[in-house]
């Protein structure tokens, strides 16, 4: 079961792969459109939206702000909030996947760790620029994607 999830997240992140690098912004869903946001250094970006009724408030921080360092060198991390709309309830389970594009195309896909309802993930920021953040989630049997972007400053 575990494996036909990562088969049926990557053929979705694969798909929307080629919707990001050519700024696609229309998904299907009931979504706000990508953004692009300049990040100070220093300081959390922070993003929100809708998808059929699930907010998401993300965050996007680099671990030496947080005082942390990754084994793996990831220098960033991205971490999520779900909530349902119709019962404004934090949503404590899911599953996921989120993926990182950078400017010059590299991929980084990880699954998303559950931290008590707070979703999150590493991720390397090496390259200055924009990056594709697309994150898909699974919630009591429903599919929910995010996407927006990200520009990193170094």
């Amino acid at each position: 079961m575990k494996k036909l999830i990562a088969l049926i997240c990557s053929i979705f992140l694969l798909n929307l792969t080629v919707a990001i690098a050519t700024e696609d912004t229309h998904t299907g869903h009931d979504m706000t459109e990508m953004e692009e946001t300049s990040n100070t250094k220093g300081e959390a970006f922070k993003h929100e939206a809708v998808v059929d009724g699930v907010r998401a408030e993300f965050q996007v921080m680099s671990l030496a702000s947080m005082n942390l360092s990754d084994e793996s060198g990831a220098t960033h991390h991205i971490m999520a909030k779900f909530i349902d709309e119709a019962g404004n309830e934090q949503i404590q389970q899911a599953v996921g996947k989120i993926k990182v594009i950078s400017p010059s195309k590299k991929e980084q896909i990880k699954d998303v760790e559950n931290y008590n309802g707070i979703f999150a993930a590493n991720f390397m920021f090496m390259e200055k620029g924009k990056y594709g953040v697309i994150c898909l989630i699974k919630v009591d049997g429903q599919k929910k994607l995010f996407k927006f972007w990200y520009t990193h400053n170094g």
